[in-house]
């Protein structure tokens, strides 16, 4: 037997020590290395949102079927579905430029600028800078007052922020016919709107009944400018544009993006300085800009910065109002945001906030699932020929893309696209009217010596017609469907 002295049994053991110390260390080291490989990866598995759905590539059936059946001169379709983005362009970029729209094709977002303003609202909120009731006459210039009068005398409250954001303000959707020559979206300006708004009197009591504005919109962001103590668009860019990688959308377009802008059949292809109708529907985009602007809104993982909870709240309940007018062209409303409208609400998943937009040949939509974290745009232009509502056709392609069936037709819904015995319905009775009933009262009118003449009839004949095919069905199923919903093939 070896024996060891206790100095080299002290040196022997403190070896052993300190080598099981190192394994431990290392173990520790590894597990430590181990549980952040583990959370990088969650944190990417949280970052990559997968959405049950089709290929996003069969979005080209729909928006193909959407083109056609609208006439378009040119269409872009965007659709966003968690982490993926699909874009695609169809027909030509104007009726003098045969090539197909691309992701920079610059047009005209019309009235989703709305939905911008109200985001920059939003912002202005949490930053304590505006609140929702402020009184529009808080942000209005120095010498000019907000009309305290309706038609039937002094209104019960001042005109608020909110109402000008749910087109409740009473305000009208026009204030006058632009100056011949003028540019689209170019009119009214800052001076004009603000020497007619005092003397205005207000169509409803504020908060009382929704009423598409345009004017509202365009006074809401004078007050937005107002608040931030910039220029509209320089608040717009500051806050929104840059961070976003935005390089497109603007009220300014330069000469190169001018050159880019799509153009339909009936309307000047006019490229112009829009700040004027920034608020309500001057807003230039591409598509590459609108997918970012899609991401945004739906708030997905990896995108710089996300809007405000309330830019995409609803605010209102539309069976609170006395009368909705110009606001159901994609739906029946079941709630008013700050700019955006829901549908669908009662059918969950398939729940919608959209917004129309048209104008100056253009016609476009946003709408998103917010549950299913997808959404889509459209922008198209008008052909020789009218179609189909893209509106209603583009919610089904976005239910479509999340598995979801189309949403039944509403019978109520005055908007709706009428069936095919719904039409024959109508031609039978115009039919009847003109070889029918017409003709016998003619006869007898002829007997007492008041011959109708053929055009007399016709129009008699016409007025039959539209009332029947626009006709609302007598037992109103809800209380949003009795309010006043009016088609105004105007700016939306």
């Amino acid at each position: 037997m070896v024996r060891r002295s206790a100095p080299l049994c002290f040196a022997l053991a403190l070896a052993a020590c300190t080598l099981q110390g190192c394994r431990h260390i290392r173990r520790q080291e590894e597990k430590q290395t181990q549980a952040q490989a583990a959370a990088v990866a969650k944190e990417k598995a949280a970052a990559r949102l997968e959405v049950p759905g089709p290929p996003i590539a069969n979005a080209n059936e729909y928006a193909q079927r959407i083109f056609e059946r609208t006439g378009s001169t040119g269409m872009v379709a965007v659709v966003v579905r968690g982490d993926e983005t699909w874009m695609a362009g169809y027909g030509h970029v104007s009726p003098m430029n045969y090539a197909t729209p691309q992701a920079d094709s610059l047009f005209r977002l019309c009235s989703i600028s709305k939905v911008l303003a109200t985001d920059l609202l939003a912002k202005l909120v949490a930053a304590k800078k505006m609140d929702l009731t402020d009184p529009l006459q808080k942000f209005a210039p120095a010498d000019k007052t907000v009309t305290t009068m309706t038609a039937r005398g002094a209104a019960e409250r001042p005109v608020e922020l909110i109402d000008l954001a749910t087109h409740t303000a009473g305000m009208p959707r026009e204030i006058a016919y632009p100056p011949a020559g003028a540019a689209h979206f170019t009119f009214p300006d800052h001076s004009y709107r603000w020497e007619w708004l005092p003397g205005f009197r207000l169509r409803t009591q504020p908060g009382t009944a929704a009423h598409y504005s345009n004017v509202g919109f365009d006074l809401l962001g004078d007050a937005i400018a107002s608040a931030s103590g910039m220029s509209y668009l320089q608040y717009f860019e500051q806050t929104v544009a840059q961070p976003l990688g935005l390089k497109n959308t603007t009220l300014a377009p330069s000469p190169d993006q001018c050159s880019r802008l799509m153009g339909g059949q009936h309307e000047p292809i006019e490229c112009t300085n829009t700040e004027a109708a920034g608020g309500s529907g001057g807003m230039y985009s591409t598509p590459e800009d609108m997918a970012k602007m899609l991401r945004y809104f739906l708030n997905l993982p990896g995108v710089p910065v996300h809007a405000e909870p309330l830019s995409t709240s609803v605010v209102l309940d539309p069976a609170s109002l006395k009368s909705i007018q110009g606001l159901g062209h994609a739906g029946l409303p079941d709630g008013l945001g700050l700019g955006w409208i829901e549908i669908n609400k009662e059918y969950g998943p398939s729940r919608i906030v959209q917004k129309t937009g048209g104008g100056a040949g253009f016609q476009t939509y946003i709408a998103l699932d917010p549950a299913r974290h997808a959404g889509v745009f459209i922008a198209r232009t008008d052909g020789r020929r009218g179609g189909a509502n893209m509106f209603r056709e583009a919610n089904d392609m976005l239910l479509a893309m999340v598995d979801l069936p189309p949403v039944p037709e509403d019978m109520n819904d005055p908007e709706r696209e009428l069936t095919a015995a719904e039409l024959r319905a109508a031609n039978e009775k115009l039919r009847h009217i003109r070889h029918g009933k017409g003709g016998k009262e003619r006869k007898e009118k002829a007997v007492k010596g008041k011959a109708v003449t053929p055009k007399h009839a016709a129009a008699k004949t016409h007025a039959a017609a539209k009332a029947h095919v626009t006709m609302k069905p007598k037992s109103a199923a809800r209380s949003k469907a009795a309010a006043k919903t009016s088609v105004k093939r105007k700016r939306r």
